[in-house]
């Protein structure tokens, strides 16, 4: 039975609510001020306090705040009849799980009591933060304890004993510039300075200025001779991000750079000899750039001395949750408070999603999830929707209308369009098998989308439950997946 705990002095507003939540599952009791509350909550526990704003005695934020202090978990629905913008920003910023205005909509009132109630049933099931990486794992920003990063992190160490160049690959989002900028933080050079340079961000025209320098009058608006990035990175270390952008006569000048050390500003001819590391990296297949002219091969070559390929987090979904705990953490230290707790449902649906946008993304939907959350636990309902919405929504339209022209148009186009991804991936990772990573992709897939229900997983896949089994087993898919 849930409990509910009403603090409103309106008796017309008490009768309501017992006519209302007239129920077995639920046990009303009401207060009729912020006080008689405060003073009931210990001992009855409630899941959940509606209340009033304005009330005889310390009025409803007062009563909140003081509330907040009490127990922090507690879900509160603060109405009133009476309201104004700032009055709602003050109780949502209290932490207020929602806030209403007299008179209510009764299925909308309940709707939000439910919700409410389920709230907070999950925050009574919630993971609590914990310090699952050392304090220099966190400084250091690179988190994972997967095969495919600790590869990455040697890696790491082979680059800081030298001064090679290096050519990080991966999608955007991976986490490239942490690399960079963790080869530079255990280099020879961690005492210079490091730059790093958005080539995609950087106007054509401006760009080889931006590296070079230029001399005064070498072009319209031109008034001062610039140094450029190159010069000002003597002795350190530069960073080239998407250097796939670049055009082809500033690919020329950075080869020129790599082979001798040499360049000249743009609108000069005297020689400027640097002395700079460089690393760069790409979210483009830079060998098909080559086969299309739009790289020059010998650039490409000079780049590639040593290659991190950064994977997707799609492809290490085990390390969503030392990711999460890694950003807990982080904005927890930003804004000087504890870590929040977050529940195993959320975690789960982490762990489930493709995550297009790989670890950026997963760090803007923490921080959006920890500005929204109505307490101290992140819940579903604090997730954006592509989340929380069920996917191939258009497959699945397709299939259950029975329309098998549609369903063809889409495996012929989709599918070849993922087989021609996954052998450019598997040319840039030695390491990648394409079909077992492809298989057990599917099976983890297939157990996600029917909630771990191996019958319904099976037919998904077109396979047999026993053939099913066999891949859970040897792919090591955990349990939870599998739970039928």
């Amino acid at each position: 039975m849930d409990k509910l705990l009403l603090i409103d002095d309106e008796a017309d507003v008490q009768y309501s609510f017992r006519r209302i939540f007239d129920s077995p599952e639920i046990e009303l009791t009401t207060a009729t001020s912020g006080e008689e509350g405060l003073r009931i909550i210990p001992k009855l526990k409630p899941n959940l306090v509606i209340m009033d704003i304005r009330m005889g005695g310390i009025n409803g934020l007062e009563t909140l705040r003081r509330l907040r202090q009490l127990d922090a978990k507690l879900p509160v629905i603060m109405m009133t009849a009476y309201g104004t913008t700032q009055t709602a920003i003050e109780a949502m910023k209290l932490g207020a799980y929602d806030y209403l205005l007299k008179p209510f909509d009764v299925p909308k009132l309940k709707q939000i009591v439910f919700d409410a109630l389920k709230a907070a049933r999950a925050m009574k099931q919630v993971v609590s933060y914990q310090p699952l990486l050392e304090s220099e794992d966190y400084d250091l920003g690179i988190v994972g304890r997967c095969e495919q990063m600790q590869n990455v992190f040697k890696l790491i160490g082979q680059l800081s004993a030298s001064d090679a160049t290096a050519l990080i690959t991966g999608e955007s989002g991976t986490g490239k510039e942490l690399v960079a900028r963790a080869i530079y933080s255990h280099s020879q050079r961690a005492g210079q300075a490091f730059l790093a340079i958005n080539c995609a961000a950087i106007p054509e025209n401006l760009l080889e200025s931006e590296l070079f320098g230029h001399e005064r009058g070498a072009f319209t608006g031109a008034t001062n001779q610039r140094i450029g990035k190159f010069e000002q990175c003597n002795h350190g270390t530069i960073f080239l991000d998407e250097i796939g952008d670049m055009t082809l006569a500033t690919q020329t000048k950075i080869l020129r750079v790599l082979q001798s050390g040499t360049f000249e500003r743009v609108g000069g001819n005297q020689p400027i000899k640097v002395d700079v590391r460089v690393i760069a990296a790409t979210n483009k297949p830079l060998e098909a750039a080559v086969a299309t002219k739009e790289f020059r091969e010998d650039l490409f070559y000079r780049l590639n001395v040593v290659r991190i390929a950064m994977p997707p987090l799609r492809d290490r979904r085990e390390d969503v949750r030392l990711l999460v705990n890694y950003f807990l953490k982080k904005f927890a230290q930003e804004q000087g408070q504890s870590p929040k707790s977050i529940s195993q449902d959320v975690l789960s649906l982490l762990e489930g999603y493709h995550w297009p946008g790989n670890v950026r993304e997963l760090e803007n939907v923490m921080r959006r999830a920890l500005v929204v959350t109505k307490g101290d636990a992140i819940l579903p309902s604090d997730l954006p929707p592509e989340l929380t919405t069920p996917r191939n929504q258009a497959a699945s339209t397709a299939s259950h209308s029975g329309d098998s022209n549609s369903v063809a148009r889409l495996e012929n186009a989709d599918v070849a369009t993922l087989a021609k991804a996954l052998f450019h991936r598997a040319r840039l990772d030695s390491k990648l098998k394409v079909i077992p990573a492809v298989e057990r992709e599917l099976v983890i897939q297939a157990l996600i989308e029917t909630q771990g229900n191996q019958v319904q997983a099976a037919k998904l896949l077109g396979i047999t439950r026993a053939t099913l089994r066999k891949r859970v087993e040897k792919f090591g898919i955990r349990q939870g997946l599998a739970i039928q």
